[in-house]
């Protein structure tokens, strides 16, 4: 299929070559305790259904979850429940967060799973949809969106195209490329579960062109079905954006505030629609996801496949442990991926990859004074202004930023890493956009109170008008005739 070209972007060294091939593991033991937050995706938190001491087995409802976009939280084995608490340490963010501690019992016992849906070519939407949020399953690409919310978009528009991102651009990270080449007939499977769903004919397989035998695993267990193209995409980051990668795709722009959807295009990652599979055809909740540790400091870097709620530092120590000690210790890729706080975070629903940077590939130096090269407005995959936008900031302008379109940033990272005054951009735009967040959302509250004042006010000043209106009634009616 014709392919569209994306705008700037840049080539990082991609460094996969340390677990491309090495094929998936299971964590074996298991931890001798788990932390599984409540807080594991975007949206509100899970509602702990469990107490300490309680007892429960592998893939019980341990976190229900709250509203309409939301999560359910899952045992990832049998054990007891240590404690049920609000802790700051095993949580990626380093927030505060209701944690629940589960001891294994080495038993690994499962509890009664939901039946699998025989047919889900010929289930109602609603079946999968509610199957596929009952198993707690959000983005694994690292957005963490309930992909419930996700499927359930076709009830409200045209959709065309599923498009499944292989792409995996950020570099180290070789999980998505690993499950596509083991497990191709789940993910192609899942794939056609999600696009049943969602009421989609086409399904698109993107994945980046160095990744030749996943793109070969994937086309042959495709093959059998004429609606699925799989295509393989210039290696160019972020390719793995939804946005860019629906450009490369569709040859279309994604509209600022607007979504993929609205073009007709929804975007899932190759592990969301394995994980769906596991869902549907077997009732299997969402209790691990495929890590890839990596990194110069670790010892042995591998693919592993990690219960949720395993501590980084045990995931470490089943590659080896660490040969020195390292600059920086980050979840995810090192263009997008988060700093730890320690290595006792655990694994979540997102988390891609544990990398273990050294020295030289923190590639840390001094910030120097901006130059006004304008080398990052020509790399911006956004074709935003980052020379602009920083200025405005570092005034603590977030209005200007605004201006220059901040709030359509996707904090890729591409700027930072091309600047040559070592300006972390990235890091400014992210916190101008959680200012700027907290303050619409302050904004809206106050604006809520008002409006619940006003109504107040005037349903008093009705009620008070009622009564003496009455009372005018009743003086009249009370006075003497003439």
């Amino acid at each position: 299929m014709k392919l569209f070209p994306i705008r700037g972007g840049i080539h990082p060294a991609y460094r996969k070559q340390a677990t491309a091939e090495k094929a998936i593991v299971a964590l074996l033991p298991l931890p001798a305790r788990l932390y599984l937050p409540l807080q594991q995706h975007m949206g509100a938190a899970a509602e702990a259904l469990v107490q300490p001491g309680d007892r429960v087995k592998k893939g019980q409802l341990l976190g229900r979850g709250v509203g309409p976009v939301s999560a359910a939280v899952h045992a990832p084995t049998s054990g007891r429940i240590a404690q049920v608490a609000e802790l700051t340490a095993p949580h990626p963010s380093g927030l505060p967060q209701l944690t629940i501690v589960l001891e294994p019992d080495g038993q690994d016992e499962w509890a009664e799973l939901a039946p699998p849906i025989a047919d889900p070519f010929a289930a109602d939407p609603k079946a999968i949809k509610e199957r596929v949020a009952q198993a707690g399953i959000v983005g694994m690409g690292g957005a963490t969106f309930p992909s419930s919310v996700k499927l359930d978009l076709g009830t409200r528009l045209k959709l065309e195209i599923l498009l499944l991102n292989g792409a995996e651009c950020e570099p180290y990270l070789t999980c998505d490329d690993r499950v596509m080449r083991e497990h191709p007939s789940e993910v192609i499977d899942g794939a056609r579960i999600m696009a049943h769903a969602l009421g989609a004919p086409r399904i698109v397989i993107a994945i980046e062109r160095n990744k030749p035998q996943a793109l070969d695993a994937m086309r042959l267990a495709a093959s059998a079905f004429p609606a699925i193209e799989v295509v393989d995409v210039p290696v160019q980051y972020p390719m793995g954006s939804e946005r860019h990668l629906t450009q490369a795709i569709t040859g279309q722009e994604t509209p600022a505030r607007k979504l993929t959807a609205d073009l007709g295009v929804v975007v899932h990652n190759v592990a969301t629609a394995r994980a769906v599979h596991h869902a549907v055809r077997f009732g299997r909740p969402l209790l691990s996801r495929v890590v890839t540790v990596s990194g110069g400091a670790v010892k042995e870097p591998k693919n592993v496949e990690a219960p949720l709620g395993t501590p980084v530092a045990d995931l470490i120590d089943f590659c080896g442990g660490l040969s020195e000690t390292p600059k920086r210790l980050v979840s995810g890729g090192p263009m997008m991926g988060q700093p730890l706080p320690s290595s006792e975070v655990p694994v979540v629903k997102g988390t891609s990859g544990i990398l273990a940077l050294t020295t030289a590939e923190a590639n840390e130096r001094p910030t120097q004074p901006c130059i006004r090269c304008g080398t990052c407005v020509t790399i911006c995959p956004c074709g935003l202004v980052p020379v602009e936008m920083a200025a405005h900031i570092r005034k603590d302008d977030l209005d200007g930023a605004a201006a220059w379109g901040v709030m359509d940033c996707v904090s890729c990272g591409s700027c930072s890493y091309i600047c040559p005054s070592y300006i972390p951009l990235v890091h400014y735009f992210n916190y101008a956009k959680g200012r700027i967040t907290a303050q619409d959302r302050e904004r809206r509250k106050q604006d809520e109170v008002k409006r619940l004042a006003e109504a107040r006010a005037a349903r008093l000043e009705k009620q008070a008008q009622a009564k003496r209106e009455a009372a005018a009634r009743k003086a009249q009616a009370e006075s003497p005739a003439p």
